[in-house]
């Protein structure tokens, strides 16, 4: 590149004279203006060129994009549709199983009714319910009885509760006649085949009850001699 060094405009004036050197000038002038130009002009069309590429992968992505979001709801669709089978299935069988509970003990009970010579004589406290109310230790009972002589007799007597648990950590039995107004004659029975005996209670503040004793006094009479049946049961709500 030396030789450009040594080029001066005043020898090329006077070695060309002023017209053909402003000629020489403009030409050369004239010639960098082109070639910019023309590399302008390849270059604007290289980044339109690249522009359009990167625009038409854009649009590639954004349709690929679509599509994923697409298969992914459809998938959270299926997803939830088969979760919202499975649970009904699941509810299904839990109500089925409950049915079929439900008429195992009521086939249970009308036999103890109906079929007496599968079971000893006698009467039997056939279940307790124990159930809540809207008050604070406030609860409903419920005592099953039934009749199991072949001759079916009328079954008199009246029937006790004896709740077993503590009361301050300490241990405490208390008696259905002391946390009910129920009388003596709402807690008897006169029944032939089965009788259901009801009533409420309210246990003591910070009484925790553990076990319920049931029983079953039958007193003498002509007709029937003196029996007492007793049946404990866990305390529990239904």
């Amino acid at each position: 590149m030396n030789w450009l060094a040594k080029i001066n405009l005043k020898t090329v004036f006077l070695r060309f004279g002023a017209f053909r050197s402003a000629l020489l000038i403009l030409v050369v002038i004239s010639l960098c203006l082109y070639i910019g130009y023309r590399f302008g002009n390849f270059y604007h069309g290289y980044q339109l060129k690249t522009l359009a590429e990167q625009q038409q992968r854009l649009a590639l992505l954004y349709a690929e994009n679509e599509q994923s979001i697409k298969h992914t709801n459809s998938l959270e669709v299926e997803l939830e549709i088969e979760r919202m089978a499975n649970q009904k299935s699941l509810t299904l069988l839990s109500k089925a199983e409950a049915e079929h509970y439900q008429l195992k003990k009521e086939l249970a009970f009308y036999e103890k009714v109906m079929a007496p010579e599968k079971i000893a004589e006698g009467v039997v406290i056939d279940n307790l319910h124990i159930s809540p109310t809207s008050s604070k230790n406030h609860y409903r009972f419920q005592v099953v009885l039934v009749q199991q002589n072949k001759r079916k007799r009328y079954a008199k007597g009246y029937v006790q509760l004896k709740f077993i648990g503590s009361l301050n950590d300490q241990p405490s039995n208390i008696i259905l006649t002391k946390i009910t107004n129920i009388t003596r004659k709402e807690m008897s029975f006169n029944f032939q085949y089965f009788q259901m005996i009801e009533g409420e209670f309210t246990l003591p503040e910070h009484y925790t009850p553990e076990q319920i004793l049931v029983a079953a006094i039958m007193p003498k009479s002509r007709w029937q001699k003196y029996h007492r049946l007793e049946q404990t049961y866990p305390w529990q709500i239904d």
